[in-house]
């Protein structure tokens, strides 16, 4: 079978293409390993309609009204993507679908600090999902990398668990929503400004992170290390293709087009919505690539 539209990512922006598209009669297939960042969202209070839902939720839903719809989902992850004869074949570990246009959705991944034997430690006290681990941490001493709301909320989520947690910020003042500083002062939660974490040590565990603060260094002894300064586009499968990328983002117009013919692109992987990556501006992207979609296979017949 060949599909009008395949679309690679399970996001927002990917699901939200895919209702469009099921929902204009177009055979649609979603392949999508997992759903994303949105797997480490705890509480998402900014999408419109839920005044309080988690990301994965959230996510759920999203996914069931595009299978209402008649959109085809496949819990895979893509390894390659080409273009031959007109036509896009996507491959995964033991199959190959191909399709009439290709929409990447397929945002982004965590930052690592890159930090000396951070990856020793990794399952070993430091982290990246504190909705995944928090429980681990019961009474135990914690701290998060990182100023935005994703660090904020993962303080939330650690606080509820751990005798004590700190946030370790490299500049003056978090850049978290102030909603979330006011909740974050109600909690066992300190905030350590103009500080950055040089190394993690310890023998099997995590027990103790170097940090640099005012151009000193000190030792600080942790339990745990939770790390949220970002995340990094999964861009590689497009660029592979010849999609054009700017700073690994895939480049696209206001039509969610990109530089290769019936390829489209949607979400945080983007370099659309001026850089506001917010789950609402995923599904406003998803849809508007769907549409793109819609209109150039109607064109094309």
């Amino acid at each position: 079978m060949v599909y009008d539209v395949i679309i690679v990512g399970g996001g927002p922006a990917g699901y939200s293409a895919a209702t469009y598209s099921a929902r204009n009669k177009l055979s649609t297939l979603v392949l999508a390993r997992d759903i994303g960042v949105l797997s480490y969202a705890t509480n998402v209070e900014n999408y419109p309609g839920h005044e309080s839902i988690s990301g994965p939720e959230l996510v759920q839903k999203f996914e069931k009204q595009a299978k209402d719809f008649g959109a085809e989902i496949k819990k895979k992850e893509v390894i390659k993507a080409e273009k031959k004869d007109r036509k896009f074949k996507i491959s995964t570990r033991d199959n190959t679908y191909e399709g009439k246009t290709l929409i990447f959705a397929l945002g982004t991944k965590k930052e690592k600090l890159k930090i000396e034997n951070e990856d020793n430690f990794i399952g070993k006290g430091i982290s990246y999902c504190a909705i995944c681990d928090a429980p681990f941490f019961k009474n135990k001493t914690v701290a998060v990398v990182g100023g935005s709301n994703s660090a904020a909320m993962s303080a939330l989520e650690l606080a509820e668990h751990a005798k004590r947690v700190y946030i370790i910020y490299r500049r003056e003042k978090p850049r978290c929503e102030e909603v979330l500083l006011d909740k974050l002062k109600n909690k066992n939660v300190e905030i350590i400004c103009n500080a950055v974490v040089k190394k993690a040590e310890g023998e099997n565990l995590l027990q103790e992170v170097v940090l640099e603060k005012d151009g000193k260094e000190e030792e600080m002894e942790l339990d745990g290390l939770f790390v949220e300064i970002g995340y990094v586009p999964s861009s590689s499968i497009a660029q592979k293709l010849g999609v054009e990328l700017e700073k690994n983002f895939i480049k696209v117009n206001e039509k969610m087009e990109t530089n290769v013919e019936g390829v489209f692109s949607a979400g945080d992987i983007t370099t659309g919505s001026a850089g506001f990556r917010q789950i609402v501006t995923a599904c406003a992207e998803g849809a508007i690539a769907s549409f793109s979609v819609f209109k150039y296979l109607k064109a094309k017949k």
